[in-house]
């Protein structure tokens, strides 16, 4: 039952565990409803029980918190329903349940009574989890749209279930070898072209792939395979749909009354009033909910910059400054701070990832230290910056040679996750492969040298589903990838690359382990611009050591002189332009020899052959 203890801490902005209280909830005496509407004259359940009956179920006013409340006797499992909100002028709207843990499958939009019970097996996972996702650890991230990731021939045009997903989704991520998976938002939302950017049902997974047990079977099957599962989570602005959240008592309840903050001008979409106590209490409890309900890993939180700034995408005019005088926006500032400290205080082993593409200082800074608490953000320049120099054709890329090294200056400010996510492959972008220059060949290769440089960089990685077939068709959410590629040779080389980047990355420690300082990230030559060369080394805390040499041009390069810390063997770990990735297959001979001569301020020497459009790993060996 809702408490007094809960109404306060839900009118404070502080209850975590709404999902729990408020909604639909099984008792003995048929169903519990709940719902906050606080300038409603009247609530009713109508529901298939009382044949949507408005003066069947009332429900009853809790003192002076905007809550009613109300139990339907008749009222069973697998039964639609809605609220009907009563207004303060005399009007009637049929909502759906905010707090519904499951929904009719669109278009329909009625919410469905549900339990959520599970037999969790994924118990190894949970224990140990807390050590595979820190800053410390190889955290690969594989992105996907579940409705687009796979269909079968015989149904192209339907979606698989998450239960159908779930066997293949975990072959495929296990034998590449990525450590997680994000998944584009599976909350519940009425627009599938949307992609769950635009949502309704902030505490229910989309029905469109089956009930809340089939998605708990696809988290635990990845977790039973050693995978972890982040979930896309979108706080920063709703669909603007009648049925859902929008003018739920016919007032601005969740969204801001003011159109200078209440309407996103990008989306046509509803921003969350995040001054507004009840507010809070209900995002943070999705937040929980998906984390302690579904047993999410990690909430990547969309679009925060436009969260963060009040003139976002707004003209002179358009939006008013903040008390102090400032665009910050207090209140989504103050709320973030609140989430992250909530979630990593409630589940101390899962991750919060930021999608923010602004310079905004301390994003995964800890809140005691004057940061926003996420530990993870995108870093979106890096992306930008990345693909716009890869698009070049090769003789001008000595002219932007900066796009390449600028990172350096900042890439220990945070700790940076590096994407190539869905966002560059729609839209007219075209696929990665499509945006790469030169001939069939040429295109392969400077594929393969983007996600080796991206591998070998300081930082997270995330590569969006698909980008492993190095398909040349843009993504489209309303077909599945084309598995197909897998039987062409030239497709299936840059599989085999992702496949060993992976497992070298996660091998490694020198890749991984210093990532968020620059004790791990040393250049050895960034200024052969000339030559689009870089090489740089990567180092671990007890002194392994990696060196990277990249050669952005298609010619290749003998007799690079480089200078080491060490001498002995340098192994030849990775080469993407071998002959199993689809490469010319040259190389450096399994390894080199260092010679003991000085060379850029270090007493040993290499002499690279650097592969044209290529990136070469090597790691010295022991003795």
């Amino acid at each position: 039952m809702i408490t007094d203890d809960d109404l306060f801490l839900f009118n404070e902005g502080s209850h975590r565990r709404l999902a729990e209280k408020l909604g639909a909830h099984r008792s003995a005496g048929g169903v519990r409803f709940a719902v906050w509407a606080p300038n409603a004259r009247g609530v009713s359940v109508v529901g298939d029980w009382n044949w949507w009956r408005r003066d069947a179920d009332p429900l009853s006013a809790r003192a002076g918190s905007g809550i009613w409340e109300g139990v339907a006797k008749h009222a069973r499992k697998g039964q639609v329903y809605k609220f009907a909100v009563t207004t303060s002028e005399g009007a009637v709207l049929e909502k759906a349940d905010p707090f519904a843990s499951f929904c009719e499958v669109p278009p329909r939009t009625g919410s469905v009574i549900w339990d959520l019970a599970y037999d969790w097996g994924d118990g190894e996972w949970m224990a140990t989890r807390t050590e595979r996702q820190t800053v410390r650890s190889p955290i690969s991230i594989y992105e996907v749209h579940l409705g687009s990731w796979r269909r079968t021939p015989r149904r192209p045009h339907e979606l698989l279930t998450f239960r159908e997903l779930a066997p293949q989704l975990v072959d495929h991520v296990r034998r590449n070898g990525f450590s997680h998976v994000e998944l584009l938002p599976v909350m519940e939302h009425p627009f599938y072209g949307s992609w769950g950017y635009q949502t309704t049902g902030y505490f229910a997974p989309s029905a469109r792939y089956g009930t809340p047990q089939d998605f708990m079977t696809l988290v635990d099957a990845l977790h039973q395979a050693g995978i972890g599962v982040i979930l896309d989570w979108v706080p920063s602005h709703f669909a603007s749909d009648e049925f859902a959240l929008a003018s739920f008592d016919g007032t601005h309840l969740y969204e801001h009354a003011d159109p200078r903050r209440g309407v996103h001008p990008d989306w046509n979409s509803l921003v969350f009033n995040y001054g507004r106590h009840e507010v809070r209490s209900f995002l943070s409890s999705s937040a929980d909910h998906w984390i302690r309900t579904y047993h999410a890993d990690g909430l990547r939180v969309d679009a925060v910059a436009s969260m963060l700034y009040l003139d976002y995408s707004r003209k002179a005019g358009e939006w008013e400054p903040n008390p102090l005088g400032g665009r910050e926006d207090l209140d989504a500032v103050a709320f973030l701070r609140e989430l992250n400290s909530g979630v990593y205080a409630d589940h101390p082993g899962v991750q919060m990832f930021a999608e923010e593409s602004t310079a905004w200082g301390g994003v995964s800074r800890p809140v005691e230290w004057g940061g926003l608490g996420f530990g993870f953000k995108w870093d979106m320049g890096w992306m930008h910056d990345t693909l716009g120099y890869m698009a070049r054709d090769p003789v001008h890329r000595r002219w932007h040679h900066d796009e390449l090294t600028f990172r350096a200056v900042y890439a220990f400010t945070e700790n940076f996750v590096l994407p190539l996510s869905h966002d560059e492959v729609v839209h007219g972008k075209g696929s990665l492969l499509a945006k790469m220059p030169g001939d069939d060949w040429q295109k392969r290769a400077n594929l393969r040298l983007l996600y080796s440089y991206q591998y070998a960089l300081p930082g997270k990685k995330l590569l969006f589903m698909g980008s492993e077939l190095a398909d040349s068709r843009e993504w489209d959410h309303d077909e599945g990838l084309r598995w197909e590629l897998v039987d062409d040779d030239r497709h299936v080389g840059v599989c085999r690359l992702i496949r060993d980047l992976n497992a070298l990355y996660r091998s490694e420690p020198a890749l991984h382990e210093l990532d968020g300082g620059p004790a791990g990230f040393e250049w050895v030559q960034h200024e052969e611009a000339e030559i689009s060369l870089l090489s740089f080394l990567r180092k671990s805390s007890d002194g392994r050591l990696v060196l990277v040499v990249c050669n952005f041009t298609p010619v290749p390069r003998d007799g690079v002189v480089v200078g080491v810390p060490i001498g002995g063997f340098w192994r030849e770990a990775l080469n993407s332009d071998a002959t199993e990735y689809g490469g010319s297959g040259v190389g450096n001979l399994g390894g080199l020899d260092a010679r003991p001569v000085a060379s850029r301020g270090r007493p040993w020497t290499l002499t690279v052959v650097a592969p044209p459009l290529a990136c070469v790993y090597f790691v010295p060996e022991p003795g």
